[in-house]
């Protein structure tokens, strides 16, 4: 067991309309300072084949760091992980001790995400377990769906079956028009 700090911070703009939440940066994403950075992750993949303009030939994810960060602000889509340090053994979500949340209020409060999707059950249930708490003793409530895990530790699920579930559970509507109050900012909460 290793004690871990994220080493970097969430990713997000104030055009951003969904968070994506991990669980943890893993050792590839902490070395590149940036999420889903191991090569065999399929995160990115599947964010192409959602979020590209098929009629644009120059909207790709890449390989790189700033291409991906790009990629990701352009699209709106903030990126987070439920915790902001832990007791890890590698990249093991079963191994994680003594977990340090993520405080998610600033992105919502500074950006127009009206929806969280977290990637993976682990993710999932630290997010019911430490985040969504957090955020609702702030006044801040929003709904969250839970997708399955891009990791490569899980790639039972093809790429194309990751791909159609992640299609099957955005709520498409909400992305194309996010909730904003009258003078065009996002509330800082759901009823």
């Amino acid at each position: 067991m290793q004690r871990v700090d994220h080493g970097f911070g969430p990713l997000y703009d104030d055009a951003s309309r969904i968070l994506f939440l991990g669980t943890m940066a893993s050792p590839a994403s902490r070395s590149h300072g940036f999420f889903y950075m191991h090569p065999r992750n399929r995160f990115w993949p599947v964010m192409e084949a959602l979020f590209a303009d098929p009629g644009d030939p120059t909207d790709h994810v890449g390989t790189s760091v700033p291409s991906r960060r790009a990629f990701a602000l352009r699209h709106h889509i903030a990126l987070w992980d439920a915790i902001e340090s832990c007791d890890i053994r590698n990249a093991s979500d079963a191994s994680i001790r003594n977990v340090v949340p993520s405080d998610l209020a600033p992105i919502i409060t500074g950006s127009r995400v009206s929806h969280i999707y977290t990637c993976g059950a682990k993710a999932t249930a630290l997010y019911h377990r430490y985040c969504e708490p957090d955020l609702a003793a702030q006044g801040i409530t929003l709904p969250a769906t839970a997708l399955p895990s891009t990791s490569p530790a899980h790639a039972a699920a093809t790429l194309d079956d990751l791909i159609a579930t992640y299609r099957a559970r955005i709520d498409w509507d909400a992305y194309r028009t996010p909730v904003v109050d009258d003078a065009g900012r996002r509330p800082t909460h759901r009823i």
